[in-house]
């Protein structure tokens, strides 16, 4: 009679113990976490990639603005024998020092243009000014920019380009403007800001 009572005892154990089992809620927590994290955190990390370069377009376009300006009412020119008279490379270093609180120009870039491309264009009328972004192969096609702001009285078109970098690997394909052609991964949102505008009639 004591070792039934014994054996109908570790039976009742055991199946509590696999009830408890069952019923347990330990680590749930820490399940569920981990199911939601991925998509969690690339909604958090696509809404900073896309605030950061929201900030970028928005100085890059106040930098417009303000160069802009200057060329219009004559603070700067180009080629033609004054003191306010800007090299290509002077000007883009104007640029440059109206952004530098969020973009950095080095002297290479400067120099020589990876990131940051400005067109500086004079029209016979506003009618004739592009309307579109110049695209070649799913990029920027640079071939075609110049600096050649007239003097006064012309109409002009300043435009700036930047490539701006996107960090995060997961929100890439859906933030980049850029679709490279040949298939590899895009990582680049692309600022294009304009201003267009007739020069004062300095003297």
């Amino acid at each position: 009679m004591t070792v039934g009572r014994k054996d109908r005892g570790g039976a009742t154990t055991v199946l509590r113990g696999w009830r408890g089992l069952i019923h347990s809620r330990d680590g749930a927590t820490a399940i569920e976490f981990a199911l939601l994290a991925i998509p969690y955190f690339v909604i958090v990390f696509a809404i900073l990639e896309t605030f950061i370069a929201f900030t970028a377009e928005q100085l890059v376009s106040n930098a417009v603005d303000t160069v802009g300006r200057q060329l219009r009412t004559g603070q700067i020119t180009y080629n033609l024998g004054r003191s306010t008279d800007k090299t290509q490379a002077q000007f883009r270093q104007l640029f440059c020092n109206e952004i530098n609180i969020l973009i950095q120009c080095s002297a290479t870039e400067i120099a020589t243009p990876d990131k940051l491309w400005l067109d500086v264009e004079s029209y016979t009328s506003f009618g004739s000014m592009p309307t579109t972004v110049p695209m070649k192969n799913g990029d920027l096609d640079t071939s075609g920019l110049k600096y050649s702001p007239g003097g006064s009285g012309t109409i002009n078109m300043l435009r700036a380009y930047y490539r701006w970098q996107i960090i995060t690997d997961l929100v890439r394909p859906f933030v980049s403007t850029i679709r490279p052609s040949d298939g590899s991964i895009p990582s680049i949102f692309l600022i294009v800001a304009t201003a267009a505008f007739q020069n004062e009639k300095y003297p």
